[in-house]
């Protein structure tokens, strides 16, 4: 499942969630503050884990012959399951999972035997189970329970929902689809929930006969329904044994375009009717994407087709069901005309995580939620290397350095993190874990053992880990020991220390010269958001650790394995001279503190770009992050990004405008705010005037993507000549005398937002209802909280409540608002506290809720803002977000430290750049 939503954000407007910072200065305030009892009493819910069980083991089935017959004027479905179950022990009850469903009638049938009529349901809500009571035992051995049922169609995004649409005659419609990660398939039917109790699966679907009905397999038959001769019973091909949350089913009205890929599978893009060109693209990508991981894992496609389909209203980015993955319309769909750079490179991406998980994770599966990370980390780290194979202009490498490294790092230096691997029981425990931690770490840390095991090896083990575990399911170790096997290398060892454990080094180096040797001291300690681990029992890693020179830039001068605190290496034939870089290609999950020496020798490298782009970037966001953890000034980050006037890749732009984001959300707690955005302008000034509005004969996609970062940030920041520039574009557009294209469209929207009034909001609400194409929707939405005014601002946050506003873009809007201004942020999360009800039971506790919690609260930085959250939360219990609450209590602390620490010397060093020299 992709849940790269942050990154749909962050294309925009670039911010990365404010400070993330950690717990030795939360410790002290916390001590001294009332306001820490806010981290401590999300501490003391998290350890409140819901007492949970398994299923029991008994009963198991082995093909489940289901029949849905869904009624999209009443959002109703009824069901009829005939599963094959074999008996392990005699028993007279059935546990299954069950949720929001009515059973009417069960029954089971023994092999030779009789039926038997089940006596009771018993429903055991919390649990989301039912027991099915027999009056006798069922005996050891095969039988069939069957099972009719009703339920509903919810409007809640997950299990078998309705989603709506306006088709092309402009009429309100409903199609019905489904969203089972990680445990929602029990919502569509009863079932043995869990993803290690895989089966066979017969789906028939009894739909009206002018819809389009899909499932994971390819249709065999299609026979008019006996009793209404506007339905139709499809009937679909047995499908492989598959756990139950990668079952699938849409019914709705699509178009779709085809291909089929080089080894013959079909492959169809299903997109809203009239839109089918706009599925080339991932057509496209689909067609590329198959043949490279047949090719990867030496392991064919195993399914006779693939269907992607683009669904109107969906939580996720999208979701893996073998052989029919469903997509967010802006995560599937490109319109040549109207789609920007950063749209194409994310349906590209997203389509290669999808398809990564047919086989990682459906063919091979995760043998329980503990091990989700396996899953979501491996396909979030291939993606890459698929679409860096299907379109290697886009450095895309570099980018996931700045998009997922960073990013985890960022939420791995809190107190509040977790290890890769959770331990999960109880379902409500699952959504927390689909974040950062669970797919950026988990990709950041795959992506430094690929570079451990080497290519090679890599393949090999992946290849024999697959045949091994094919339609059976695994664990971490699993892996594990596949890729020892291939490579000879202690790879249990040495992930153990990065999956289990919470956190991550900072690598400290400080050298000697020797003659014509250079003598390097190594130490590892554990990285926190406030600084490095002082205390007793410092955890430890073992980290691979690469060097290389100024005269070797790419080649490692060393490899080494740091398996303890600290040691001494030397490299030999490394005159004076040459300066020397920890972690070439910022591969290895970690921090890197220089001696101040070695710092100085690395700065005219970044000047003179002789350093590798993704080492500028990861220099740079390394200082900053120091700088947040008190270790350095930030003064020194804002002297060293000046140093990055003649840089021309925009992925280390990006990074460095993430991190002037996060300081600007900061010092909007400040009168000397303006001062910050001075500085914003004269950095982005030189860069903004070379690339100037329009793209030139020869340029590609990230000349596209620099531009409108570059203009979107001096616009932002109140540059007048971008101002008055987006401005004029901006009503041409309006007035239909000069399209904008694509790619200025977020820049100009923003800026013209940031300082525009009633009139400009109204206009731009106007475009958001006339635009046709989602993604120009989602381009508005993202950017309307930048307004200003107070009333407006207001206005925004009402609009995204609206029936405008689809449910999962909602978060999106109020997100923009609270990440916009210190006004904005504090009506948003005024917002958020007057309709929790509404968004609670919207978001039902999942994923979008913690985001929207995350997006509202990160960037305050006062200390009495904790208690507040605390308080609500007391009176508004919600077990699903507590981690991402205690996460948002910790930032809001050390927000507040970085402030009162060196808000006096930023200040100081902003004002004295202005002061005309002596």
């Amino acid at each position: 499942m992709s849940l790269l939503l942050t990154q749909t954000l962050v294309q925009t407007i670039r911010v990365r969630p404010p400070v993330l910072r950690c717990a030795a200065v939360i410790k002290v305030l916390l001590l001294a503050d009332k306001t820490v009892r806010a981290a401590g009493h999300c501490s003391a819910a998290m350890a409140k884990r819901r007492p949970f069980e398994r299923l029991p083991a008994d009963v198991f089935p082995v093909n489940y012959g289901l029949s849905l017959k869904p009624d999209l004027i009443n959002f109703t479905f009824l069901g009829k399951m005939e599963a094959r179950v074999q008996v392990t022990q005699a028993t007279n009850q059935i546990v299954m999972n069950c949720a929001d469903i009515d059973i009417i009638t069960a029954s089971f049938v023994s092999n030779g035997g009789d039926e038997i009529d089940a006596t009771g349901f018993n429903y055991q809500n919390e649990d989301e189970k039912v027991t099915l009571s027999f009056p006798s035992a069922l005996q050891k051995g095969s039988g069939v329970l069957k099972i009719k049922f009703a339920g509903e169609l919810n409007d809640k995004m997950k299990g078998f929902y309705r989603s709506k649409y306006t088709n092309s005659a402009g009429e309100t419609r409903y199609a019905a689809v489904t969203q089972f990660e990680a445990t929602d398939a029990r919502r569509a039917f009863p079932c043995w929930d869990e993803p290690a109790i895989k089966a066979t699966f017969d789906i028939t679907l009894i739909v009206p006969k002018d819809r389009v009905a899909l499932s994971n397999m390819n249709v065999v038959e299609r026979l008019p329904y006996p009793s209404d001769e506007d339905l139709v019973e499809i009937q679909f091909a047995t499908s492989p044994v598959m756990s139950t949350y990668l079952v699938a089913f849409v019914i709705g009205e699509f178009d779709f375009v085809e291909s089929q890929s080089l080894d013959g599978v079909l492959v169809r893009v299903y997109t809203p009717t009239g839109k089918g060109e706009q599925g080339r693209f991932a057509l496209e990508v689909a067609t590329k994407t198959l043949p490279f991981y047949k090719d990867y894992f030496n392991v064919p496609y195993p399914l006779p087709k693939i269907d992607l389909i683009a669904v109107a209203d969906f939580a996720a980015g999208a979701m893996e069901n073998w052989g029919l993955v469903t997509y967010r319309e802006t995560a599937l769909l490109i319109d040549p005309k109207n789609s920007c750079a950063s749209s194409r490179q994310w349906v590209a991406l997203v389509v290669g995580h999808e398809l990564a998980h047919q086989w990682f994770g459906n063919l091979v599966t995760m043998e329980w939620w503990t091990h989700l990370w396996l899953n979501e980390g491996f396909a979030s780290w291939i993606e890459y290397l698929c679409v860096d194979h299907c379109f290697p202009e886009y450095d895309i490498w570099t980018q996931f350095v700045s998009a997922d490294y960073t990013r985890a790092l960022d939420l791995d230096a809190l107190d509040s993190s977790h290890p890769i691997e959770v331990n999960v029981g109880h379902p409500s425990e699952v959504d927390e874990i689909f974040d950062a931690i669970s797919y950026s770490k988990g990709a950041s840390v795959i992506r430094m053992l690929h570079h451990y095991v080497g290519d090679e090896d890599f393949r090999k083990g992946m290849n024999s880990y697959l045949l091994k575990f094919q339609h059976r399911n695994a664990s971490t170790e699993d892996l594990w020991d596949c890729l020892e096997q291939a490579s000879g290398k202690p790879i249990a060892r040495v992930m153990s220390s990065w999956t289990k454990q919470m956190g991550f080094p900072i690598i400290v180096v400080e050298q000697t010269q020797d003659d014509n040797d250079r003598v390097l001291k190594i130490s590892q300690k554990k990285f926190c958001a406030s600084g490095p681990h002082n205390g007793e029992d410092c955890p430890c890693w073992m980290v691979p650790i690469s060097v290389c020179t100024s005269k070797d830039l790419k080649c490692s001068k060393l490899q080494v394995l740091l398996d303890k605190p600290e040691i001494t290496v030397t490299l030999p034939g490394v005159s004076p001279d040459q300066w020397i870089k920890v972690n070439p290609g910022t591969v290895g999950f970690y921090r890197i503190q220089y001696s101040s020496a070695m710092l100085e020798s690395l700065l005219p490298a970044i000047r003179d770009l002789s350093l590798q782009p993704v080492d500028r970037l990861s220099l740079q966001n390394d200082l900053f992050s120091l700088s947040r953890a008190g270790m350095i000034s930030t003064v020194e980050v804002l002297k060293l990004m000046e140093a990055f006037v003649n840089e021309p890749n925009y992925t280390v732009w990006s990074d460095l405008s993430s991190n002037l984001g996060v300081l600007s959300s900061l010092l909007s707690h400040t009168d000397f705010h303006e001062e910050l955005q001075e500085f914003i302008r004269d950095l982005f000034t030189p860069i903004g005037l070379r690339l100037g509005w329009d793209s030139k004969h020869g340029e590609g996609h990230l000349d596209a993507l620099l531009r409108g970062l570059v203009l979107g940030k001096l616009g932002k920041a109140g540059h007048k000549p971008t101002l008055e520039e987006a401005r004029r574009r901006f009503k041409e557009h309006v007035e239909e005398k000069q399209v904008l294209p694509a790619d200025l469209r977020s820049p100009v929207y923003l800026t013209v937002l940031k300082h525009g009034d009633s009139n400009t909001l109204e206009t731009m609400l106007r475009l958001h209802k006339q635009a046709d194409m989602q993604e120009e929707k989602n381009r508005i939405e993202r950017v309307l909280g930048a307004i200003a005014a107070p009333d407006l601002i207001q206005r925004v946050l009402t609009f995204a409540l609206s029936e405008e506003v689809r449910p999962q873009d909602t978060v999106s809007v109020i997100g923009g608002v609270a990440g916009s201004s210190k006004q904005g942020r504090k009506a948003a999360w005024k917002f958020v506290k007057d309709n929790w009800e509404e968004l609670h039971n919207r978001y039902q506790g999942g994923f979008l809720l913690s985001r929207l919690i995350k997006l509202t609260l990160d960037g305050f930085a006062v200390d009495k803002m904790a208690a507040e959250i605390k308080s609500f939360f007391e009176s508004h219990p919600t077990p699903a977000v507590e981690r991402t609450l205690l996460q948002c209590c910790e930032n809001i602390l050390l927000n507040a430290a970085w402030l009162k620490r060196d808000a006096d010397d930023i200040h100081h060093h902003l004002m004295q750049r202005k002061a005309p020299p002596v």
